[in-house]
């Protein structure tokens, strides 16, 4: 992808309807794809987080965080580079029971890769591996040659800043200050 980098968008906004449209817009109307995306409840109450992946440049990824953070809603956005986050994804794979006890590499499998079985019943297995990105593809990868793979899906990406607390809450408290100083 010459020279393109995989960034992740923090972004938090009000709970109100129509922010998600809002924002993924924003990447729609400068043709950039969101990789992952996961939204849910953020650590301060009323607020939400919505955690997005797209592969970009730079200055572009810049130009959508102030696109995003200029929403009537959305309380703040940053981008990030990996090694500034702490993230982690979920991999689920069903996998054909018949073959996996016929076998016994691919459990030895889900066991070199750390992950774990959470169900078995005659028809299917259900192995859940929780991770990054990089080893939840690679596990796929390493089943999916043996031909038992029926279903396969990851989540979206969550990640938190490596700093002390989120920096939606720095920029909230400097707010609160200028307010309370009109």
């Amino acid at each position: 992808m010459e020279d393109k980098k995989l960034y992740t968008l923090l972004v938090y906004s009000e709970n109100v309807a129509g922010i998600l449209n809002q924002i993924t817009a924003v990447f729609t109307r400068r043709q950039v794809n969101i990789e992952s995306l996961n939204v849910s409840a953020s650590s301060i109450p009323g607020v939400h987080k919505y955690t997005i992946t797209a592969w970009s440049h730079e200055e572009q990824i810049v130009n959508i965080t102030r696109q995003i953070e200029k929403k009537i809603d959305v309380v703040k956005a940053n981008y990030f580079t990996d090694d500034q986050l702490f993230i982690r994804e979920t991999g689920l794979y069903k996998l054909a029971t018949e073959l996996v006890m016929k076998n016994p590499e691919i459990s030895r499998t889900i066991r070199k890769f750390d992950a774990s079985i959470t169900e078995v019943n005659p028809t299917y297995v259900i192995v859940m591996k929780y991770g990054v990105t990089d080893d939840i593809i690679e596990l796929f990868r390493a089943l999916d040659k043996f031909g038992c793979v029926l279903q396969y899906t990851r989540s979206g990406r969550i990640a938190v800043t490596r700093g002390m607390q989120e920096q939606v809450s720095e920029f909230l408290e400097q707010r609160e200050k200028k307010k309370g100083e009109e």
